[in-house]
C-alpha cells in the first residue's frame, strides 16, 4: 500500500485547496486552473462517495478511506507527470486525514497518516466558512463548520505546512490565491 499513497517527484508548483466541505475549494480550484492554463486533480472522495450514495444511500465509512486516499494520489501522480509548471489540487492526503480522525473518533491509518503529512505542496489554500453552506447528498456537518475548520488548520500547523487563509467572497478569495501563487512562481 506505501507505493500507492506516496507522490511522485516533481519540480513543478503544487497548491493544494484544503478546508471544511462547503466552503469553496472545487470552485476555486477551477478558477486558478483556467487563470494559470494548468491542469487541476479533482477530489476522488467526491465521485467515489456520490455513487456508494447513490446505490446505498450511505456517507463514507471506516473502510472507504483507504480506497479514497490511493484514489486521490492516483490521480495527482498522473496529472503531475503531465504538468512541469503548476497544478492546482482539490484536497490532498492530509485533508484525507484530517476526515477520518474528525469523522473515526480520533483514527487515522498509520500509513495514510505518515504520507499525508510527508508529502509535500508548495502552498495550501485554507477555505475559510465565510460563506454560506450549501446542502447535497455527501454535506452533514452544517452545526460543526468552526470545529472542523480548526481541525484543518490545526493540521496544517502541527505539521507545519506552508499555508494562507483564504476568505471573502469568489473575487477576493481568487484574488487572494492568485497573489500568493504568484509569489512561487
Amino acid at each position: 500500500m506505501e507505493k500507492n499513497l506516496k507522490q511522485v517527484k516533481s519540480d513543478c508548483i503544487k497548491v493544494v485547496l484544503y478546508g471544511p466541505e462547503s466552503s469553496g475549494k472545487t470552485t476555486i480550484t477551477k478558477k486558478l486552473s483556467e487563470h494559470y492554463n494548468c491542469l487541476w486533480v479533482k477530489e476522488y472522495a467526491r465521485d467515489f462517495l456520490q455513487k456508494k450514495w447513490d446505490t446505498e444511500k450511505k456517507i463514507c465509512e471506516l473502510q472507504d478511506i483507504i480506497p479514497i486516499a490511493k484514489g486521490q494520489m492516483e490521480l495527482e501522480n498522473r496529472l503531475v507527470k503531465k504538468s512541469s509548471k503548476i497544478i492546482i489540487c482539490d484536497t490532498d492526503l492530509l485533508e484525507t486525514m484530517v476526515y477520518s480522525e474528525t469523522y473515526f473518533d480520533g483514527y487515522c491509518d498509520a500509513n495514510l497518516k505518515n504520507y499525508a503529512i510527508n508529502n509535500t505542496y508548495s502552498l495550501y489554500l485554507l477555505t475559510n466558512i465565510d460563506i454560506p453552506w450549501v446542502k447535497d447528498d455527501l454535506r452533514d456537518r452544517p452545526k460543526k463548520r468552526e470545529e472542523m475548520f480548526e481541525a484543518f488548520e490545526k493540521a496544517l500547523i502541527k505539521n507545519k505546512k506552508p499555508y494562507v487563509l483564504i476568505s471573502g467572497n469568489l473575487e477576493q478569495r481568487i484574488k487572494t490565491a492568485i497573489n500568493e501563487i504568484d509569489k512561487l512562481i
